[in-house]
């Protein structure tokens, strides 16, 4: 068993999942991937390293609930237990456009990646975390990545708007489950970040960002978004849990 502890982190391969594990290498973790396909894994594995951290990846599709189970298995195998579980790995909308256009693919996609797979990766871990003999090598958490959309609403991607308030939800009904148990559970909201789901639309962001979007006018950072879910899970607030954070320059502060 590893004197470190261990962190699963899903969508790992690029974008916010690769700057998550690069930071919670960076305090101390050894790190889990998992994802889809195995292109770019090389890269995060790297910057894992680089921070001083251990990486083992997982291939895996976590809508996909009857692997689940060998999923964890291998995470939990990998560095002789778990600590931290980022619930990272998301999708859009299946193309943007009309409200009253959305297919129910698109819904059920969004739905089945955002919110159920982490549910359930979450009652996994959890479950793990409290049983007899499991590890504590530090302060157990699980995060869960919502996006500024859990309340700004978007009819233009309105499955992925109502998928993220659901993450919303799923994160505060396990931080009151657990709270006594030791765990903390955090929520992340990210803005306007600067990866391959936005790069199809980075020229209107560029313009609306200029223009004052946000009232730090700049793009944010997949590194942003890492720091945050790496200080979480690595305890600097203890008394902290079901909270959402924002990582959006601000973009959730009402204006008139």
């Amino acid at each position: 068993m590893s004197a470190r502890p261990a962190a699963l982190v899903t969508g790992a391969r690029r974008g916010i999942g690769r700057a998550t594990c690069a930071a919670l290498a960076a305090r101390g973790f050894d790190v889990v991937g998992a994802d889809l396909s195995e292109e770019g894994v090389a890269e995060t594995a790297e910057a894992v390293e680089a921070a001083g951290g251990r990486f083992a990846f997982r291939q895996a599709d976590v809508a996909a609930l009857e692997d689940h189970a060998a999923l964890l298995d291998a995470a939990w195998d990998a560095f002789g237990g778990l600590e931290c579980l980022v619930n990272n790995a998301g999708v859009g909308a299946m193309r943007r456009g009309d409200l009253l256009e959305v297919t129910r693919e698109s819904w059920d996609r969004a739905f089945d990646v955002n919110v159920r797979a982490g549910f359930f990766l979450a009652q996994g871990v959890a479950r793990r975390m409290l049983a007899a003999g499991a590890p504590e090598r530090a302060r157990r958490s699980i995060v869960f990545v919502s996006s500024a959309n859990a309340t700004l609403a978007s009819p233009e991607r309105g499955e992925y708007a109502a998928s993220k308030a659901a993450v919303s939800m799923v994160a505060r009904v396990f931080a009151l489950r657990l709270a006594e148990e030791g765990i903390a559970v955090h929520e992340i909201r990210p803005g306007v970040i600067r990866t391959d789901m936005t790069a199809p639309v980075a020229a209107a962001y560029d313009a609306r960002i200029a223009a004052g979007l946000s009232p730090i006018r700049r793009w944010g950072e997949a590194e942003d978004v890492g720091r945050t879910i790496a200080l979480l899970a690595a305890g600097d607030l203890p008394f902290t849990t079901g909270d959402a954070f924002h990582v959006d320059g601000g973009l959730h502060l009402g204006r008139l």
